[in-house]
Parts: C-alpha cells; sequence; structure tokens
C-alpha cells in the first residue's frame, strides 16, 4: 500500500500538531456554548475522532453520508446524500467536518441541505482545502491545510476505499488511479 505513494505531503506529526490547533480555536470560538459536530462519512471519521478529542466545549456528535466521488478520482458533479437529517438541528450552532474541501460540490450542497433545518450558526471545518480545483464559490472558516493540486490519500481520504488506514497524507500515484 505504501508503495502506491508518490510522496507524503503531511505527516502524521504535522496532521496531529494542526488538528489539536484547529481544537483550540473551536473551543475559543465557542465557549460556553454547545456545538453540533457533522461528519461527513466516509472520509472524514479519522479527522472527526482526532479533532473532536480536542474540543472541550459541550457538543453533539452526529454524521451524514454524502459522496460526489465513487470509484472515481473526479467528483461525478452530482451529489447523493443517503438520508435525511433524523436529528435536532433548529437553533444549534453547527459544524460540519468534512476531509477535503475540492471542488466545492458536495460540501456546497451539504451546507444547503443542513441550512434548511434552521440552525443559529452553520460553519464548515476541513482538513484539507484544494482550492485549484474549485467549482463553486464556497470557503470553510477552519481549515487544516491548503492542498496542492494532487490526488491524495491517507488519514481517512480513500481512492477505491482503500489507503483510509494510512497516518499521513500522500499523493497517490497517477498509475494506481489512472
Amino acid at each position: 500500500m505504501k508503495n502506491d505513494i508518490k510522496e507524503i505531503i503531511f505527516t502524521e506529526e504535522m496532521i496531529q500538531k494542526r488538528v489539536k490547533e484547529l481544537g483550540e480555536e473551536l473551543n475559543k470560538e465557542y465557549a460556553g456554548k454547545s456545538l453540533l459536530l457533522i461528519g461527513v462519512l466516509k472520509g472524514c471519521f479519522i479527522f472527526f475522532a482526532d479533532l473532536a478529542r480536542h474540543i472541550d466545549v459541550d457538543c453533539e456528535i452526529r454524521f451524514l453520508t454524502a459522496s460526489s466521488y465513487g470509484f472515481s478520482s473526479v467528483s461525478s458533479g452530482k451529489v447523493n446524500i443517503e438520508k435525511d437529517i433524523d436529528f435536532d438541528v433548529e437553533g444549534k450552532n453547527v459544524l460540519i467536518i468534512e476531509d477535503i474541501l475540492d471542488s466545492g460540490i458536495t460540501l456546497t450542497a451539504l451546507r444547503a441541505f443542513v441550512a434548511k433545518h434552521k440552525p443559529a450558526s452553520l460553519k464548515l471545518c476541513t482538513l484539507l482545502d484544494k482550492p485549484d480545483r474549485r467549482q463553486l464559490p464556497i470557503t470553510a472558516e477552519y481549515t487544516g491545510f491548503v492542498c496542492p493540486n494532487e490526488f491524495v490519500v491517507g488519514y481517512g481520504l480513500d481512492y477505491g476505499e482503500r489507503y483510509r488506514n494510512l497516518p499521513f497524507v500522500g499523493s497517490l500515484k497517477p498509475e494506481i488511479y489512472s
């Protein structure tokens, strides 16, 4: 599996340091408030778990499943949200947590999907931001790293459901996904 990696872009140490810093930022922002964390499965699960352990404010944890990639290396342009929200969002401070903000298609759809449930506030937190690939005008309020325009895997990010368990984020060799 590691032989499929062209280069490590963000090491395990870099990621853990930045995740802790993001937790500290969120603790300041939401001090004295409660927070509803909504993770976007499947890619966010490692980032989400690590980040949640650094958040000291009262929080509720929920998940949604959404995808526009499937087994491809590019977005299909169609977002699949597997089910409606079956938990209370109205009047809550909501933070959507995602692994990567790439084309913006998935997070734009998710933001609109959650917003119709009338949260008090709605912000986005992403481990990686790939602005060079943006197709829709969206930004995250909290970003771990700006990512180069490479196809990346590891730390929850996958290709064909593989590589999620790598402790770092690395670029996948093109011959693997071409």
